[in-house]
């Protein structure tokens, strides 16, 4: 047991710049007090205390703003940086070395009593208030941006963004950073691919009226569609 909670404290200091010291660590960081919890009710849960494992989850959500329901399944070297608002559902599984923001969910599109909530592989690195639904899986490595929404599965290695989500970036080694500043953005491009179409229409468009002696009038948005494509 002790092995295991100084493992967790070593994975703090690894995944967070702003640790300074163990004692900051044990009693300031509501990601590694919810893991905790979590790990207490999931042994009661697993002895079928059921309600016993419900309310000390729920205590859990009111001390640290994090829910995660008892019977989810938790790897080793997991840790939620800031943490408040992530909500992991009952049949949500994470591997090991995965690194959760705020407002995180691992949420269900079922009703029906079966595996309802995400599966997600070693080393994954999920953003701010990304939302990942259904009994999908986001393979080893992948790497979902933030205020994505992810409802089919994410090969191993993979960068996804948007809503809904969507492939932009295949690595195909593992990372545990999240680099939001240099990923894509696939709204953007398409915003971008139309402009320059239309920009090749205009051009042709110019040289037929030219070529008929017709007027050309002044392209007055020329200047403000190459905003948008910068």
């Amino acid at each position: 047991m002790f092995k295991a909670l100084r493992e967790d404290i070593q994975t703090v200091f690894a995944k967070d710049p702003a640790a300074r010291g163990v004692l900051e660590v044990i009693f300031c960081y509501p990601g590694l007090h919810a893991l905790w919890f979590h790990r207490l009710a999931h042994f009661l849960w697993c002895r079928k205390l059921r309600f016993l494992a419900r309310l000390l989850s729920h205590v859990n959500r009111f001390l640290t703003s994090i829910e995660i329901h008892p019977g989810a399944k938790i790897g080793r070297r997991f840790f939620i940086d800031h943490g408040a608002g992530v909500v992991i559902g009952e049949t949500a599984e994470v591997g090991d070395d995965v690194l959760i923001y705020q407002g995180v969910v691992l949420g269900g599109t079922s009703l029906k009593k079966e595996k309802r909530h995400p599966t997600i592989g070693n080393n994954v690195v999920v953003g701010t208030g990304a939302v990942a639904l259904g009994a999908i899986t986001i393979g080893d490595g992948a790497r979902i941006g933030s205020g994505s929404v992810v409802v089919k599965s994410v090969p191993p290695g993979t960068t996804v963004v948007g809503i809904p989500g969507r492939i932009v970036e295949d690595r195909h080694k593992l990372l545990i950073d999240l680099e939001h500043g240099k990923l894509p953005d696939p709204v953007a491009e398409a915003i971008r691919l139309v402009l320059r179409e239309q920009e090749k229409l205009g051009e042709r468009l110019k040289k037929l009226e030219g070529l008929s002696g017709i007027v050309v009038p002044k392209d007055e948005l020329r200047d403000r569609r190459k905003e948008y494509e910068i």
